[in-house]
């Protein structure tokens, strides 16, 4: 038998996603430091709470009704079981992917979340400068607590996507650097949800979130005009006006979607579809890509969970259209179940937030790598070189699953299994 491969290196010299399994067992066993920030996927939530305040976790943690979606979410990616290969070539693992043209490492995106200074005052600027270190595309929420320009600043040279609810500030975007516009359909209305209705809790209604309005100088001179007086003279009522722009109550058609193609010349992706049908339309409409999402069960209640739908969209229209994912993400097998049901790459929400309630940006970080088991480029502590060892999660279980690029995700490497005792997890 032939000599075996040397530890992985990344195949084009870029980055690698190796050494964060080596580097956590290399700082305890000789530094006496733990991770902050749970690697147990089950038991970051529960973490998270005894961070947060009650409210900010409430924002966060609670789904729509009685979170019947996001229960979905989660035993839709249990049903869904890794078929592993072995003796194949997999000790070199390449995560690159290309979307809209664009060269990625890996397919991973910080999906959008809004009021993140609720989390943490690193919110999203904190957070969009881990994310451009790690090499993670972000995509920045139009209820974001940042600026359009700080968060484009803090990103630098990294990544990012800007995601509205409808046609508003895209000129600031564009020239801030955003490259595609992430157009969030599910929600022209809030939801009932409970554990925000229980303490009585929305951050938009005092200021907070509100920051990409209240830095908008048309949305400024407008309120101005109209009340005499500087937003920062009455924020409430500074804050009901914004958000009956964002969460006007008016449902959207497609016929809409003209609007925003006039006025935005790069891709627009359409987050929400959950449907075959509003994915063909989505193709119909002219859009460059659709994002399978049901918001994270924030929305409707009952809800079918994303990845049961993922297949049959991408049968429909995989071969017009690119197809995202989103809803539910918590693991690296997750990551590898999704891409193997055809999406092309996958955003990841409420796992970041909890890292970032619990340790800051730093926090966000540690959850993001350990998820993509990405390195910090710090010497391999345990044996002073600098070659990668195996890793964890989504490098790692694409080796043991004899997966070696994103490419050789497929459906032969899943399979749909429902087993009795098969339960919603990590939600």
């Amino acid at each position: 038998m032939s000599r075996a491969q040397p530890h992985p290196t990344h195949p084009d010299g870029g980055r690698q996603y190796g050494k964060y399994q080596t580097e956590i067992y290399g700082d305890g066993l000789l530094n006496n430091i733990l991770p902050t920030v749970t690697t147990d996927p089950n038991k970051l939530e529960e973490q998270a709470k005894k961070y947060m305040d009650l409210r900010s976790f409430n924002y966060v943690a609670g789904g729509a009704g009685e979170r019947a979606t996001m229960n979905a979410n989660r035993l839709a990616f249990r049903q869904w079981k890794m078929i592993p290969r072995m003796l194949r070539p997999t000790t070199h693992r390449d995560l690159t992917v290309e979307i809209f043209g664009e060269r990625l490492d890996s397919p991973v995106f910080i999906a959008p979340v809004g009021v993140q200074t609720i989390f943490h005052h690193d919110k999203e600027v904190g957070v969009a400068e881990v994310a451009a270190e790690i090499g993670v595309p972000y995509i920045l929420s139009t209820a974001s607590s940042s600026s359009i320009e700080d968060v484009a600043e803090a990103s630098g040279d990294g990544t990012r996507w800007y995601q509205l609810y409808w046609p508003q500030l895209l000129k600031r975007a564009k020239k801030c650097g955003y490259k595609v516009l992430v157009v969030t359909l599910d929600t022209w209305a809030l939801s009932w949800r409970p554990w925000d209705l229980d303490t009585a809790y929305i951050p938009f209604a005092s200021g907070i979130g509100d920051q990409t309005g209240f830095s908008d100088p048309v949305f400024r001179r407008k309120f101005t005009e109209k009340h005499g007086k500087e937003v920062e003279n009455d924020v409430f009522l500074a804050s009901r006006e914004w958000t009956a722009d964002i969460f006007s109550g008016a449902a959207h058609t497609w016929d809409q979607l003209e609007l925003l193609k006039r006025e935005w010349d790069g891709p627009i992706v359409l987050k929400g579809i959950q449907h075959v049908e509003d994915a063909k339309m989505a193709v119909e409409a002219g859009v460059q890509g659709i994002i399978v999402s049901n918001h994270g069960g924030r929305q409707l209640d009952g809800a079918v969970g994303s990845l049961e739908v993922l297949p049959e969209i991408v049968e429909a229209v995989g071969d017009q259209i690119t197809v995202l994912f989103d809803s539910g993400i918590r693991t690296g097998v997750d990551i590898i179940k999704a891409l193997c049901l055809g999406a092309k790459a996958v955003l990841i929400g409420r796992p970041f937030v909890y890292g970032l309630g619990i340790g800051g940006k730093l926090g966000a970080r540690d959850v993001v790598r350990g998820i993509l088991a990405v390195s910090d480029g710090r010497p391999d502590m345990l044996s002073g070189a600098g070659t990668d060892r195996e890793t964890q999660d989504l490098d790692q279980s694409m080796g043991l699953a004899g997966i070696r690029t994103i490419a050789d995700c497929n459906r032969s490497m899943v399979r749909r299994v429902q087993y009795g005792g098969d339960r919603n997890s990590s939600n």
